[in-house]
C-alpha cells in the first residue's frame, strides 16, 4: 500500500517464493520521490534432512510453504539457498539494508514494563548516530509521537500480561514507532493487523496509508482484511505454492480475473474472493469448471485439482499485460544486469559504541527488572520468608553430637536452596529472544552489549542481594560460628553458587525457545549434582569409575566451603577436654575430625580452592551463553 506515486507488493496468500516470475515494487508511471524496490526471479530452496543417525538423506527442495517472501526482500532470510535480485532504485541493495530500512515483525516485541516513550528513547539512542544531541533525539521522538497519534499514552506503560497497557491497536503504533525512529524510506511490515479487531486495523491501515503519501515505501502482508482497508491497496500481489498469480494496481484485480474466467459474487470481499480462487475452494471455481468440463467434479480430490488450476493462472499471467509491463519496467531499473544469486547479507553496522550500547541496554533492563514485581519484589519478599521459617527450624543450633546433624543439615539446604532458586535465570534469554533477534538484525546492539548488560542489570543484583539476605537472617538465628570473617566467607560462598548455578541455567537456555523445557534440564542436572554434594553419600566411598563426577558438582564446591567455615575450630563435646584427649574412641568430638571424615582438607586451601573451582564454572558456563548466543540462528 502507497500513494498514487510509490507502489509497494502486498503477498495475500501463501506467501511462498519458490521460482517468483519477475516482479517489481513500482508498476506506475510517474515517481516523486523515496525509494523504489523491485525483486527479480527470486528462488529459495532448502536442505530437509530425513532419517536417523547413519541413515539420515539430505533432499533438496524447490519449494517450502512457510517461506515468507516478505523476509526475503527486507533481507531477513537466511541467504543460503538464496537466488535472485533484489535492487533499491536500480541498484544493487546494501550489506547492511537491514539496518536501514525499518521491519514491523508480526508478534510486537516491545517491552511491557517501559512505557511508549521510554521505548523510543531506546530505539533513538541506539540507532541514531552519537553526533546528534540529545535535543535533537527528542524532538524526533517527539515528532514520531504526534506523527502516529501517541500522545495521549505516551507516558504510559505498554503493558505485559500482568500489567494492564496500552491497546492493541496503541501497542502495534508502538511498534512501528521504534522503526521510524530512523527516519527509513521503505517500512516493511508483516500482517500488522494481526490481534487487532477490525475497526482498529483499519485505524493502523489508515496510519500507513498517510505515511505513504509522505513519501515511504510501504511493504506488508496481510491476513484477510476487510473491504474498506482493501480499497486502500494501490499494488497487489498474489503468491500460491511459490509462483506468481498477480502482480498489479489493485483497482484492477477484480477486472483480471474476469478475464480469466472467474467472477466476484455480489457483495463479496474482493480479497476473500481473491484467496478462494488461488487456493481453488470458491463457487467461481466451481461455475468456471462447470463451464469448461460441463459438470462440477465435486468429489475430485483437491490436490488432483489445484495444481493445474495454480498453473493456469500463472500461465494466464505470464501472457497477460500485467507482466509485460512490470518485465518493462524490471529491465528498466536493472539496466539489463542480472545476478544469479542474491549477495550475502549478512552484515550488521552499528552507530553507537560498545560503552554506550552496554549503558542503554543495562538501563533498560535495570527499569524492566524494577517494572516487574513478579521476578524482583516477590523474590526478595520469598526470600525473607524463608529465611526466617529456616531460622525457626534450626533456631540456637547446640555445640554437641546432635549439634552437627543440624549443622551439616541446614548449610546443605542453604546450598541447595541456592542453586534450585538460580532456575529462574533460564528466563533471562528466553524471555526476551525474539525482542533480542530483532534488535540485533535491526542493528540495535552487539551480541556482547546485549550479553553483559543482561549481566550487569539483571543477574548479578538478583543473585548477590537475596544472598546477603539469606545469609543476614538465618546465620544470626541459627547461632553459627561468632566471628565476623565466617559471616563474610558463608556470604560470599551462598553468592558464589548462585552466580554458577545461573550461569549454568543461561549456558542451557541460550537459544531456547521454550521455557520449561530450559528448566527440566537444569532440574535435572541439580538433582544428580546433590547425590554427589557431600551429605546424601560419603564421597570418600564413591566407586572409582563413578567418583569423578563429583568435580562437576555445584553442590559439593558450596557445601564443603560452608563446611569448612563453620566446623573448623568447634567442640561438640562438651566437658571433655579435647586439647588433652586428642581423639573421641566413641564419637566425633571436633569439627576437624568431622571434616576429616568428609574428606575435607583442613588447610587454607581446602576452603578458597572451593571457591577457585566455582569460579572456573562461571567463567566456563558464561562463555558457553555468550557463544550459543553469539552463533543463534538469527535469520529465519
Amino acid at each position: 500500500m502507497s500513494s498514487s506515486s510509490y507502489q509497494v507488493s502486498v503477498p495475500m496468500s501463501k506467501r511462498n517464493t519458490n521460482c517468483v516470475p519477475e516482479t517489481t515494487s513500482n508498476d506506475l508511471k510517474t515517481f516523486t520521490g523515496g525509494a523504489v524496490l523491485s525483486f527479480h526471479n527470486i528462488c529459495y530452496r532448502v536442505t530437509v534432512k530425513s532419517g536417523f543417525l547413519l541413515c539420515r538423506k539430505t533432499v533438496e527442495k524447490e519449494i517450502l510453504k512457510n517461506v515468507k517472501l516478505l523476509d526475503v526482500l527486507a533481507a531477513r532470510k537466511d541467504p543460503h539457498g538464496l537466488s535472485g535480485d533484489v535492487l533499491i532504485n536500480g541498484a544493487p541493495r546494501p550489506a547492511n539494508f537491514k539496518c536501514n530500512s525499518g521491519y514491523v515483525v508480526q508478534d510486537d516485541v516491545v517491552m511491557g514494563t517501559l512505557t511508549v516513550r521510554e521505548n523510543l528513547q531506546f530505539s533513538a539512542a541506539l540507532r541514531l548516530p552519537t553526533t546528534m544531541t540529545n535535543h535533537e533525539k527528542n524532538e524526533r521522538i517527539n515528532m514520531v509521537i504526534q506523527e502516529l497519534g501517541l500522545d495521549k499514552v505516551a507516558d504510559s506503560k505498554v503493558g505485559t500480561q500482568f500489567i494492564r497497557g496500552v491497546s492493541g491497536g496503541e501497542r502495534k503504533r508502538t511498534s512501528i514507532a521504534m522503526e521510524l525512529i530512523t527516519d527509513p524510506s521503505i517500512l516493511f511490515l508483516d500482517e500488522p493487523t494481526t490481534g487487532l479487531d477490525s475497526s482498529t486495523a483499519n485505524a493502523v491501515l489508515l496510519l500507513l496509508k498517510r505515511m505513504s503519501k509522505q513519501g515511504r515505501t510501504i511493504i506488508f502482508s496481510i491476513h484477510q482484511p476487510r473491504y474498506s482497508i482493501f480499497k486502500l491497496f494501490d499494488s497487489l500481489t498474489l503468491l500460491a505454492s511459490g509462483r506468481l498469480m498477480f502482480h498489479g494496481p489493485a483497482q484492477e484485480a477484480l477486472g483480471y480475473f474476469a478475464s480469466t474466467g472467474y467472477h466476484c459474487e455480489p457483495y463479496n470481499n474482493p480479497a476473500d474472493f481473491f484467496l478462494d480462487v488461488i487456493n481453488g475452494d470458491s463457487c467461481a471455481v466451481v461455475l468456471n469448471r462447470e463451464d469448461t468440463d460441463g459438470e462440477a467434479k465435486e468429489t475430485e480430490e483437491p490436490s488432483k485439482t489445484d495444481t493445474p488450476l495454480i498453473g493456469k493462472l500463472t500461465e494466464f499471467y505470464a501472457n497477460s499485460s500485467f507482466f509485460k509491463e512490470t518485465k518493462a519496467e524490471l529491465e528498466q531499473l536493472s539496466g539489463g544486469q542480472k545476478k544469479k544469486k542474491i549477495s550475502v547479507y549478512k552484515e550488521i553496522t552499528y552507530a553507537t559504541s560498545f560503552c554506550h550500547q552496554l549503558r542503554w541496554i543495562s538501563r533498560r533492563s535495570f527499569k524492566n527488572l524494577l517494572g516487574n514485581p513478579q521476578a524482583s519484589i516477590a523474590q526478595i519478599i520469598v526470600t525473607i520468608v524463608l529465611g526466617l521459617v529456616i531460622g525457626a527450624i534450626f533456631y540456637d543450633l547446640k555445640y554437641d553430637p546432635a549439634g552437627i546433624q543440624n549443622r551439616a543439615g541446614v548449610l546443605f539446604f542453604l546450598t541447595t536452596n541456592q542453586c534450585f532458586s538460580s532456575v529462574s535465570a533460564v528466563e533471562l534469554l528466553v524471555v526476551e529472544k525474539k525482542l533480542f533477534i530483532h534488535e540485533y538484525i535491526s542493528g540495535y546492539y552487539r551480541v556482547s552489549s546485549y550479553f553483559f548488560g543482561k549481566l550487569l542489570s539483571d543477574l548479578l543484583p538478583m543473585r548477590m542481594l537475596p544472598s546477603i539476605i539469606f545469609t543476614s537472617i538465618t546465620y544470626f538465628l541459627l547461632g553459627l560460628k561468632p566471628q565476623v570473617e565466617a559471616f563474610f566467607i558463608m556470604t560470599f560462598t551462598l553468592m558464589m553458587v548462585a552466580y554458577s548455578a545461573s550461569s549454568m541455567a543461561l549456558a542451557i537456555a541460550a537459544g531456547q525457545s521454550v521455557v520449561s523445557i530450559a528448566t527440566l534440564l537444569m532440574t535435572i542436572s541439580f538433582v544428580f549434582m546433590m547425590i554427589f554434594s557431600g551429605l546424601l553419600v560419603n564421597l570418600r566411598t564413591v566407586v572409582p569409575w563413578l567418583s569423578w563426577l563429583q568435580y562437576f558438582s555445584i553442590p559439593r564446591y558450596g557445601f564443603a566451603a560452608l563446611q569448612h567455615n563453620e566446623f573448623l575450630g568447634q567442640n561438640f563435646c562438651p566437658g571433655l577436654n579435647v586439647t588433652t584427649n586428642s581423639t573421641c574412641s566413641y564419637a566425633i568430638c571436633t569439627g576437624e575430625e568431622f571434616l576429616e571424615s568428609q574428606g575435607i582438607d583442613l588447610s587454607p586451601w581446602g576452603l578458597w580452592r572451593n571457591h577457585v573451582a566455582l569460579a572456573c564454572m562461571i567463567v566456563i558456563f558464561l562463555t558457553i551463553a555468550y557463544l550459543k548466543l553469539l552463533f543463534l540462528k538469527k535469520f529465519s
